[in-house]
């Protein structure tokens, strides 16, 4: 497939080293993997062959000489751009080529391969870089695993597990495939047997890991020595099956001894064989997979010729660098460094402000690549504030994610871990250099409590003596707001994102409505910090079933790139459908307690009110709860209010219960003030329930109100963020009181402290203090910052996150940033034109929000997630019961006293 017009392909330029004496030399068959620790982004070159045999002109007729095979180490800084030649401790690994090699945290990992000797041992050499002299450690993993072998592949899935599959063991091609726990000791290759189309056997193949922890398999030869061009996706569920599936789309081409590596959701795949003394077409040297769009493209132009008729080469990536070194061309070994830039859809500052956060544009090196590849800085812009994060970042431990539109397109819990990762390389503040070394550490040595949770640094290799456990990071707001721009329509079905719909990354002084509870506000002293506590988490061993009503609506309604609304109003299940499925998630609420203790990463959703469009919005633009999308590797936590206001609220409840049959451990439902019968029978969703199911419709009703009666009420993640709808009220002291509360709970049981649980708002903003009547109606309060401070000293907590309100910008801090206003669906009721926003939490506690904007008038008409025109008893709803005034925005004089407010 051709170039389309919506996507920019990536640049190409080699770098001109000025120490290029110290630099590797020509090879092939080596490794070069990303490291980025405390002295900043590396590339780790391992091993390959310095000499070949034979004298033909190109790799059919070209082989390695093993007897030129070396084991030596060479690191490439990138902010420098220099080469060193580095000489490990402890016992090194014999000379080798054609192994494989992955990063974990600060270490690189080298399995297998062949050298002088033949078959390498099955050994995994452990290359630990965490402290100031690189060392070699040997481990031996005592069980059976995937054996000598070379031209295989070795690749962290998940940030935590090690997996090994394919390549030949002397005697034929494999396709088997071994995983390793790296947070599991002893260490044990487990054999596994993925689920799925399984492909076939072969060696001289690619894998990458995504950063949502999705291994795509790509090319290869296979037994008959024959090329391949499919690509298969390998990921972890939850319960701990496996499963292949076949990617989409048609490779441009078969090929084997390529490279491939992932920048955000595209993998770029580039140069590679097809036997019989025949290379990849120049056409299709460099190919890549969006694997969003679901599309191959193909790039030409002069500079492609850098990677063509190239292989056995190495390829890595950091942020939207891609860098090949060495290989082979024409039987000429290469030793050249080719830098590719892949921030695509972004204007040259944006480019600018990424890669001058990696690398140190005024050496010489990078000065005359940024030359040539046409790039422009403006003094006076954010590149030259120290404090600014770059709009793309390098991600640690899986370097292979940045921030742009791909990536931050899909579900990126890894965006909070990478913003952590490049404070630690960054030296402008010593402040947060030093925070970064204590997360460092607490990474290096926090175990990990539960399957699919993000492992951290040294993870492999030996324990650090001397060093303790220390407590987990505190919770901390990012200083950066993702944002999709408010022009930025859905892409068709058929092709990818248009141009405009561009990603950025905004300050949070940029918000003018956000801020301004605490703006200017700010009590005296520090916010004391939480002690640790213990963490709990829900049973992760219940498989969901494999047949059901929740298979079918997710198939239907989970489609973030297409779905469109019925034209005729009707919805496709019929009561009976909607009893089962409501049976199977009262069964799953049932069996959870009323607080939940859940883990990081995890995503927070405010409300959604029916407004289905937008919550598919959000899925498309920061990751689904699919195996194709993110649900392995982070949780989903909604905080209430599914339904009234809205027209589709019968597809967002429905969907929400099919997702917690499916991943009952991964998504989470509270209880929002309108999952009430008395209130959604006055908002609309009792008249849109008898609009769209007919006379059946009232009792679909009422079931689905009792199924509310069981929601739990709020959630703690990590011991440290309470999440609830409404707020602490005037009268909840402790977690404990809420955990107290008995299910099935209805309103007139619950009493006061439900009320305040999902009713109570912040004051107006941080001046107001104490309890005060809240202007939604009688006996509702609003409670002040001493209130916020107070709870969260008295039960241990850094954050309270809470939903209820709208807010202008889609989050609001309150309380100097104790607690974040979250709501999720833009332009509520049609009038507000509001932002809407979820909150990603990352395995080190930093909140990152991303917002999507409400679609302008005419993307609405013409967009796929376009909601359709709104019946008129909704309209009429809306009109005689208008919404709550949203945060932000002053509420005009003759609003006090009107029914907006309660």
């Amino acid at each position: 497939m051709s170039r389309t017009g919506t996507h920019n392909g990536p640049r190409l330029a080699p770098l001109v080293f000025s120490n290029a004496g110290n630099g590797p030399g020509p090879r092939c068959g080596h490794s070069l993997t990303p490291v980025i620790g405390d002295q900043g982004p590396r590339l780790i070159l391992f091993g390959g062959a310095t000499a070949l045999e034979g004298t033909g002109t190109n790799s059919g007729t070209s082989g390695i000489r093993l007897a030129g095979a070396t084991a030596d180490v060479h690191s490439f800084d990138l902010r420098t751009g220099e080469w060193t030649c580095v000489e490990p401790l402890g016992e090194a690994p014999s000379p080798r080529a054609a192994h494989a090699a992955a990063a974990v945290g600060n270490m690189v990992v080298v399995q297998g391969g062949i050298g002088p000797l033949g078959l390498a041992t099955e050994d995994l050499h452990v290359l630990d870089l965490s402290g100031n002299t690189a060392r070699w450690h040997r481990v031996v993993v005592p069980n059976s695993g995937p054996g000598p072998r070379y031209a295989h592949v070795l690749a962290l899935v998940a940030q935590r597990y090690l997996v090994a599959l394919g390549g030949n063991d002397g005697r034929q091609a494999l396709d088997d495939v071994w995983a390793l726990d790296t947070a599991a000791k002893p260490y044990q290759w487990q054999h596994i047997n993925p689920e799925g189309e399984s492909p076939v056997a072969r060696m001289y193949a690619t894998a990458s890991a995504r950063a949502d922890g999705l291994l795509l398999l790509c090319g290869g030869r296979e037994a008959s020595n024959s090329p391949v061009g499919d690509a298969y996706g390998l990921a972890r569920h939850r319960d701990g099956r496996w499963e292949w599936a076949r990617a989409p789309g048609v490779s441009p081409s078969s090929r084997y001894q390529h490279a491939a590596v992932f920048v955000g959701a595209r993998l770029h795949v580039n140069g590679g064989a097809l036997g019989g003394g025949r290379m990849v077409d120049d056409s299709a040297a460099w190919a890549v997979l969006d694997t969003e769009a679901g599309q191959w493209q193909t790039w030409d132009g002069a500079e492609m010729s850098l990677v063509t008729r190239l292989c056995r080469h190495a390829c890595a990536s950091v942020g939207p660098l891609i860098f090949l070194y060495g290989g082979l061309r024409g039987g000429l070994l290469l030793e050249d460094m080719i830098v590719a830039d892949d921030s695509w859809g972004e204007g040259l500052q944006e480019r600018w402000e990424a890669i001058s956060g990696l690398v140190d544009t005024s050496v010489p090196v990078w000065s005359a690549w940024t030359e040539v590849m046409k790039l422009t800085h403006t003094p006076g812009s954010k590149a030259d504030d120290n404090n600014a994060l770059p709009a793309t970042r390098s991600e640690f431990p899986n370097p292979n994610a940045r921030s742009t539109p791909s990536s931050l397109a899909e579900a990126s819990a890894a965006e909070a871990a990478a913003a952590a990762a490049l404070v630690r390389h960054n030296k402008h503040t010593h402040n947060a250099d030093n925070m970064s070394r204590r997360e460092a550490e607490a990474e290096a040595h926090t175990p990990i409590p539960r399957p699919g949770s993000r492992s951290g640094y040294g993870r492999l290799g030996m324990d650090r003596p001397g060093v303790g456990t220390p407590p987990t990071p505190d919770v901390r707001l990012h200083n950066r707001v993702v944002v999709v721009a408010a022009g930025a329509q859905r892409p068709p079905v058929q092709g990818g994102l248009p141009v405009d719909a561009l990603v950025r990354q905004l300050s949070l002084d940029q918000f003018e409505n956000e801020g301004r509870r605490v703006r200017d506000y700010n009590l005296e002293g520090e916010a004391p910090t939480a002690s640790e506590t213990q963490d709990l988490y829900l049973p992760l061993d219940r498989p969901s079933p494999e047949t059901g009503v929740h298979k079918r609506v997710i198939a239907s309604l989970l489609r973030p790139r297409d779905w469109t609304p019925p034209m005729d109003r009707k919805f496709f299940l019929d009561v009976s459908a909607i009893q089962e499925l409501c049976s199977a998630a009262e069964a799953c609420f049932k069996e959870e307690p009323t607080v939940l203790r859940l883990g990081a990463p995890i995503k927070i959703f405010g409300d959604l009110h029916g407004q289905f469009g937008d919550l598919m919005r959000l899925f498309h633009e920061y990751g689904s709860p699919s195996t194709a999308g993110d649900i392995a590797y982070i949780d989903y936590l909604f905080l209430g209010d599914y339904v009234d206001r809205g027209s589709h609220s019968l597809e967002t409840i429905m969907l929400l219960l099919a997702l917690k049959v499916e991943y009952p451990n991964s998504v989470h439902l509270i209880r929002g003030n309108h999952e009430a019968a008395d209130i959604n029978a006055q908002f609309g969703f009792r008249l849109e329930c008898v609009e769209r199911l007919g006379e059946q419709g009232l009792w679909v009703w009422q079931r689905l109100n009792s199924l509310f009666n069981y929601l739990p009420l709020a959630a703690v993640i990590e011991g440290k963020i309470l999440c609830m709808h409404g707020g602490i009220g005037r009268s909840m002291e402790y977690i404990h009181e809420i955990e107290a509360l008995q299910r099935p709970l209805t309103m007139e049981n619950g009493g006061l402290l439900l009320m305040d649980l999902l009713w109570s708002d912040p004051t107006e903003n941080d001046r107001i203090e104490g309890v005060h009547p809240n202007a939604r109606g009688p006996g509702l309060v609003s409670f002040g910052p001493d209130r916020v401070h107070h709870y969260c000293e008295a039960n241990e907590l850094q954050l309270i996150v809470r939903a209820h309100e709208c807010v202008m910008d889609g989050f609001e801090r309150f309380a100097q940033g104790r607690l974040i206003t979250v709501f999720s669906a833009t332009n509520y009721c049609g009038t507000a034109n509001n932002a809407g926003a979820i909150l990603v939490i990352g395995r080190d506690l930093v909140v990152v929000p991303k917002l999507i904007h409400p679609l302008p008038p005419q993307a609405v008409d013409d967009s796929a997630h376009g909601q359709t025109p709104s019946p008129d008893w909704m309209e009429t709803i809306n009109r005689e019961r208008p919404p709550t005034p949203p945060r932000g925005r002053p509420a005009s004089r003759n609003q006090s006293n009107s029914l907006a407010w309660i």
